[in-house]
């Protein structure tokens, strides 16, 4: 099964451009986007855990679609803050949201980001295992930005122990790890990020400058590939493909692209997302009320 979705959907920039403005009485953005993805990560649970409520809320907003599942990034304290080891309630504040998705099968993947600055020595290796350890009852995946993890020991090591590797696209600049196809567990995992060099590394970039980018078709369609050979990988049963170029929903743009790439098929979109962005996505939606002819020897991504 291939699953693509967004990162995130609270953003003030999508009004009028991924969500109607002004929204309906009633509107559910979560909702909206599951009736187009089956597949959303959660940005929320880097900064903070989620509580059991808001989790159980979630799987009940996308119960219409038995196919949806969350990814979740796992809150930063254990990636980016690593003054100090961290605390057996810290690890139980983390679990109580995300064991209930996990619980309801709704949980994908939960996605161990580390930053560029992360690199392959034995420190960082010994604070990784101790993260699977602890996790190891997760469908964890991996997300290195260094290219000093490029190396067969490290996927070796992953798939021993069952944790997926996630394949990136970012601006490549020295040291950059590259694009990818690799599997390492059952999960398969893409993060698009765009290409914003201008931006990547600043100092003074906040995160609407760092992933303002909208790939063109010619860039997307390599990565429909790599997705296809991860799918086709013995060990993989299930592939999720994120957008996290989120700036004015270039990422909603993007993931429909890919779709229509991976089935053969043009998808429904939001009327203004169509309107924002018509000439990249003219040659991949559908006009509103047409439905799709099935392509031949076309299959959808589940």
């Amino acid at each position: 099964m291939i699953r693509i979705g967004p990162a995130g959907w609270s953003y003030d920039d999508w009004a009028g451009v991924v969500y109607p403005k002004p929204k309906p009485r009633g509107f559910d953005p979560l909702a909206f986007l599951a009736e187009y993805f089956d597949a959303l990560e959660l940005n929320t649970s880097f900064y903070r855990p989620i509580s059991r409520r808001n989790a159980e809320l979630w799987v009940e907003r996308t119960d219409f679609n038995p196919d949806f599942r969350f990814t979740a990034k796992l809150w930063r304290r254990f990636t980016h803050e690593r003054n100090a080891v961290w605390t057996a309630d810290e690890v139980r504040q983390t679990r109580e949201g995300l064991d209930t998705l996990h619980d309801a099968e709704r949980l994908g993947a939960v996605l161990v980001q580390f930053p560029w600055s992360f690199r392959n020595n034995e420190e960082n290796r010994d604070w990784l295992d101790e993260i699977v350890t602890t996790f190891s009852d997760w469908p964890l995946v991996l997300e290195v930005r260094h290219e000093s993890w490029n190396v067969p020991d490290v996927f070796a090591e992953l798939a021993e122990r069952g944790v997926g590797f996630v394949n990136i696209d970012q601006p490549l600049f020295h040291n950059s790890i590259a694009p990818s196809a690799r599997a390492t567990s059952s999960v398969g995992y893409v993060r698009v990020h765009g290409r914003n060099y201008r931006n990547w590394f600043s100092k003074t970039a906040n995160a609407m400058e760092r992933y303002d980018y909208l790939y063109s078709a010619k860039e997307l369609k390599p990565w429909a590939e790599r997705t296809k050979e991860i799918a086709e990988h013995p060990r993989v049963s299930d592939v999720y493909v994120v957008t996290n170029n989120h700036v004015r929903g270039k990422g909603i743009a993007n993931a429909m692209m890919l779709q229509t790439m991976l089935t053969g098929r043009k998808v429904h979109a939001p009327e203004t997302l169509v309107r924002e962005y018509r000439d990249t996505l003219g040659p991949y939606v559908l006009p509103p009320g047409e439905e799709a002819p099935e392509p031949p020897g076309a299959s959808p991504p589940g």
